[in-house]
């Protein structure tokens, strides 16, 4: 085998920025995070999610992801840590290789609960908004595998065979080298399962991005085929992996997990039913958009237009469907709320109140009572109670703060001097005028007017 026909592998896994060490698996874990967030945000936005959304729940599920991946590592991993001439401080030592997807799955899924739960989104929805840009960032971190000279399988003489390197243990990120400066080489050829890995993450993204787009998948169904085809591929690749790992009835651990996280997945997917859900902000403005005649699920109707309010964060949102949310985003009416159709209106293009709201209203707020119409005055003693002064005698009753007739026609306004049946003016907040002979008195902070 010719060095042509054989895939090379890097001598370096990290370089020095000055003081600070500059490691290839970190910075494609890294640029991994990055295009799960960017197609997350995308999206969540089609859905309805506010602007940015993606950023608070990634600031709680990348770190408990990491925490997850790397307790699921070195569980599954221990002698490596705490077995004979182990060192328990390695653990820690995330930069050197080894996250396990089952807990960066687990570990990350309770931090975007924590997220969604904040921000008031359905698990479900941020789910399956991440399924598709899940794979898409596993592609992108295992080509630190290959920087590290690690997560191979057996030998091969396939054209596409890796030259693995012997790595320095002194010197962890470098190959070892002979005395002659060279880079020690593995002998023979090997399986770059990582690269298959890579490659069938990049099929399962698109696979769910088709099925998707197709069916609109809802209710955590896309991610769950995520799973299943993340799974379906892990499960023959772990079976050609020859590093170490941990056994039962003689297959890799992994293998058995594959297995379960694939079963339960697929029990999820057939079993679960339901329309993809939208969301829709409460208590945040959002301008009403042209139809665009376009599936919905594909047009982001979330950006602002030149000229707009800024954007401003919604407390909440309500889970609604895709009718629904092509309505609320055509008019911004939501679906509990009455639209511009379902209020009579004048001619004058004035809507007109409902039936029951004009038999409460005797006179409008902006103009005094009409002492003209008699059956709306009192004949017998009366006394005005709350803030709305009453008319006595002949006077009709008046609301609000509104002027008010008294029994010889004069007005009262609010609470300034209100006259009695006799003319006679009463002031201050307490007093009141009497109206003929007897007089009344006015009654608590209110003026009050009274014929005998």
């Amino acid at each position: 085998m010719t060095p042509l026909a054989a895939l090379p592998s890097p001598t370096t896994a990290v370089w020095q920025l000055g003081p600070v060490p500059l490691r290839a698996y970190a910075l494609c874990i890294v640029a991994g995070i990055v295009v799960a967030c960017l197609v997350t945000e995308y999206r969540l936005r089609r859905r309805g999610v506010a602007p940015g959304a993606v950023l608070d729940i990634a600031v709680w599920a990348v770190p408990t992801g990491i925490i997850g991946a790397r307790i699921y590592h070195v569980i599954t991993s221990p002698e490596k840590y705490f077995g004979t001439g182990g060192d328990p401080w390695k653990a820690f030592a995330i930069w050197e290789g080894g996250l396990g997807i089952w807990g960066a799955v687990a570990g990350g899924a309770v931090g975007a609960w924590i997220a969604a739960r904040q921000l008031g989104i359905p698990l479900t929805v941020v789910a399956d908004a991440l399924a598709p840009g899940l794979p898409l960032a596993q592609a992108v971190g295992r080509l630190g595998n290959w920087f590290n000279n690690e997560l191979y399988g057996g030998r091969t003489s396939l054209p596409w065979g890796l030259e693995i390197h012997r790595m320095d243990p002194d010197n962890p990120g470098h190959a070892l080298r002979d005395d002659a400066n060279q880079p020690i080489l593995e002998p023979g050829l090997y399986h770059p399962t990582f690269a298959y890995e890579a490659l069938w993450n990049l099929g399962v993204a698109g696979l769910v991005f088709a099925v998707d787009r197709r069916f609109k998948l809802g209710r955590g169904r896309a991610f769950a085929l995520y799973v299943m085809g993340y799974t379906a591929g892990r499960f023959w690749i772990e079976l050609m992996r020859s590093d170490e790992a941990n056994r039962i009835l003689g297959v890799r651990l992994n293998v058995w997990t594959a297995g379960l996280v694939f079963v339960g997945a697929l029990i999820y997917f057939l079993r679960v039913r339901g329309p993809r859900q939208f969301l829709i902000p409460i208590e945040a403005p959002a301008p009403a958009v042209a139809a665009t005649g376009a599936d919905v699920s594909q047009v982001d109707l979330s950006r602002t237009g030149k000229g707009s309010p800024a954007a401003v964060a919604p407390v909440g949102y309500q889970v609604v469907d895709e009718e629904q949310f092509t309505t609320y985003r055509e008019t911004g009416v939501r679906p509990d709320e009455p639209g511009a159709d379902d209020v009579p209106a004048t001619g004058d293009g004035v809507a007109e109140p409902a039936p029951d709201d004009a038999a409460r209203t005797s006179v409008t707020t902006d103009r005094p009572a009409d002492a003209a119409d008699p059956s709306a005055a009192t004949t017998d003693p009366s006394v005005a109670t709350g803030d709305v002064p009453t008319a006595g005698g002949d006077g009709p009753a008046a609301t609000g703060d509104r002027p008010t007739v008294g029994g010889d026609g004069s007005a009262a306004t609010g609470d300034r001097p209100t006259v009695g049946g006799d003319g006679s003016a009463a002031t201050g907040d307490r007093s009141g005028a009497g109206s003929g002979p007897a007089g009344a008195g006015g009654r608590g902070d209110r003026p009050t007017d009274r014929d005998s």
